[in-house]
C-alpha cells in the first residue's frame, strides 16, 4: 500500500489540476475568503487553461533547444578533436547562471522586442548548464569494458556514439533535463513582465490588485505542474536506468 500511495496522490493532484483548469469557478468557495468583498475570486483577465498551455509551450521550446545545444556541446568536447573547446563550452553554458533571468530579459528586449522571444532566450540560457554537465559526466564515465568491447567489435566512432555511448548516458541526461525543466517552469513566470503569455500574468495581476486568490492560483498551478513533470521524468529516468542495467 505504501508503494501505491505516492502514485495515488499524484493521480489526485493531476485530477484536481485538470478540474481547476477546466472549471475554475467550481473552486470559488474555497478561495473566496482570500479576497476583499466585491473583488473577483477567479482570475478573470484570461483563460487559466490557455495560459497554462502557453506557459508549457514556452518551457517546452526552451528546454528542447537547450537540450539539443547542451548535448551537442557535451559530445563535441568529449571527442579527441574537441577537447580544447571544453573551457569555452563551460563558459557558454554558465552564462545563464551568471546573469539573473531578469537581467537577461532586460538585455534581450531591446534586441528582440517584447513577448515570448526574450523569455525563450532567458530560459534557454538558464537551462543549458544542468543538461550539459550531466551529459558530460555521463559520457566521460562510461564503463571501460563496454567501450573496449565496442572498439573490439570494429565499431566506428560514430557507431559507438549512437549505439553505445548515448543509450548508456540517457538516464543521466534525462536527470539533467528534469532539473532544467523544473527550473524553467518557475522561471517562466517572470516572462509576463515583458508581455509573454505565461502564468506569471495571474501572479502579477494578483500582486497589483492585492488579490491573494490570484497569486495563489498562479503559484499553485505552476507548483502542481512542476511536481507532476518532475515525477514523470523521474519515472522515465528509472525506466531508462533499468534498460541500461539489463544490457
Amino acid at each position: 500500500m505504501k508503494g501505491w500511495l505516492p502514485t495515488i496522490l499524484r493521480g489526485m493532484l493531476l485530477l484536481v489540476l485538470i478540474a481547476f483548469l477546466v472549471a475554475p469557478e467550481s473552486f470559488e468557495p474555497l478561495l473566496k475568503p482570500l479576497v476583499q468583498p466585491g473583488a473577483p475570486v477567479i482570475y478573470n483577465q484570461g483563460s487559466l487553461l490557455d495560459l497554462t498551455i502557453l506557459h508549457l509551450r514556452t518551457v517546452f521550446i526552451a528546454t528542447l533547444v537547450a537540450t539539443v545545444v547542451a548535448v551537442f556541446l557535451a559530445i563535441l568536447v568529449t571527442r579527441p578533436f574537441g577537447l580544447e573547446f571544453l573551457p569555452l563550452s563551460r563558459s557558454l553554458v554558465n552564462i545563464g547562471q551568471t546573469f539573473p533571468p531578469v537581467a537577461v530579459l532586460a538585455l534581450a528586449v531591446p534586441a528582440v522586442g517584447f513577448g515570448e522571444k526574450p523569455t525563450l532566450i532567458a530560459l534557454f540560457l538558464y537551462g543549458l548548464l544542468p543538461i550539459f554537465e550531466n551529459t558530460l559526466t555521463a559520457l566521460t564515465n562510461l564503463p571501460r569494458s563496454v567501450m573496449e568491447a565496442a572498439r573490439g567489435a570494429g565499431m566506428t566512432g560514430f557507431q559507438r556514439l549512437v549505439q553505445v555511448e548515448l543509450p548508456l548516458s540517457l538516464p543521466v541526461v534525462v536527470a539533467g533535463i528534469r532539473l532544467s525543466t523544473v527550473i524553467s517552469l518557475s522561471t517562466a513566470t517572470i516572462g509576463s513582465t515583458v508581455a509573454a503569455r505565461t502564468l506569471g500574468e495571474v501572479i502579477i495581476a494578483g500582486l497589483q490588485s492585492n488579490n491573494l486568490a490570484f497569486v495563489l492560483q498562479g503559484g499553485l498551478i505552476v507548483g502542481a505542474l512542476a511536481v507532476l513533470i518532475y515525477d514523470g521524468l523521474v519515472a522515465v529516468e528509472a525506466i531508462l536506468t533499468r534498460r541500461v542495467h539489463s544490457i
